[in-house]
């Protein structure tokens, strides 16, 4: 019998603790269908399809789903119900959240079975003010789509974690804004911004409700590199995501990779699945 080296034993025993949540959670790993844009937009239902075989579970459309009627989200719902998809949020454009736009994006969510409407991003935003201005907006929201089931949240970029005067946008953000809107973590924009992930979900409980696993990675072409391989410490983020941060379910980003973007959302799975100590 081969003996393992300590090396190999310290490994194995990080594993441990993942493989044994893995076996008792529900937690549902999805893709935020940027991931695959060239080919959702050749061939949507192709797309979603092959995404489902693959074994994702949950799928967040981005800004192009905005443009679509209420016909065509029933439509979307129907493919999704057929293939075990779930659409547990959407990424949506500085439109969706004007007052008319809103009724649009509350419409379409609802028939996706969608409950956060996740803002994409702000236009750029240089004082402190103007991030509290943007709270004071956000708060206003809310009052409209708690009633009605629904919630937000906003996506981090590596710039929100910038200081401006000694206060970092996300900081501001979270202090300034109702418990029940999302703070949506993009793992490999806090990374590549040199801020503690694992900082972060502990020191917002029950806000982190999705993450956007993307990694990220010096040495090799930033966001290209796949899912698992690069710098974030995924273990301890999933440890403090459920046990503190209220994670509802995972994603799976790609910006790119060396691969073709279905192949590099099938091996980002894999690697989701070997961390997680699930078969495949």
């Amino acid at each position: 019998m081969k003996r393992l080296s300590r090396r190999e034993l310290l490994a194995a025993s990080a594993l441990v603790p993942l493989a044994l949540r893995a076996g008792a959670s529900r937690i549902p790993i999805g893709l935020q269908l940027y991931s695959v844009r060239d080919e959702l937009a050749k061939d949507p239902d192709g797309t979603l399809s092959a995404v489902a075989k693959m074994g994702y579970q949950v799928v967040e459309f981005y800004a192009p789903y905005y443009l679509w009627n209420a016909e065509r989200a029933r439509q979307v719902r129907r493919l999704l119900d057929s293939l075990g998809l779930q659409c547990r949020s959407t990424h949506n454009p500085k439109q969706a959240f004007e007052p008319e736009g809103l009724k649009k994006a509350i419409e379409l969510n609802q028939i996706l079975g969608s409950k956060y409407i996740v803002m994409a991003g702000s236009d750029p935003i240089s004082t402190i003010e103007g991030w509290k201005a943007l709270s004071g907006r956000i708060t206003r929201m809310m009052q409209v789509l708690t009633p009605l089931g629904l919630s937000s949240g906003f996506h981090n970029h590596e710039v929100e974690w910038q200081p401006i005067n000694g206060h970092r946008p996300m900081d501001v953000l979270a202090a300034h804004t109702p418990k029940q809107f999302m703070l949506q973590l993009d793992v490999g924009s806090c990374v590549a911004a040199g801020q503690d992930s694992v900082a972060w979900i502990k020191a917002n409980p029950g806000r982190i409700n999705s993450i956007h696993c993307k990694d990220w990675a010096r040495w090799f072409r930033g966001y290209r590199v796949l899912f698992g391989d690069g710098s974030a410490p995924w273990s301890d983020i999933i440890a403090a995501a459920e046990s503190t941060g209220g994670v509802e379910f995972y994603l799976i980003e790609q910006e790119g990779s060396r691969y073709p973007p279905l192949e590099t959302a099938r091996r980002c799975l894999e690697n989701w699945r070997r961390l997680r100590g699930e078969a495949g």
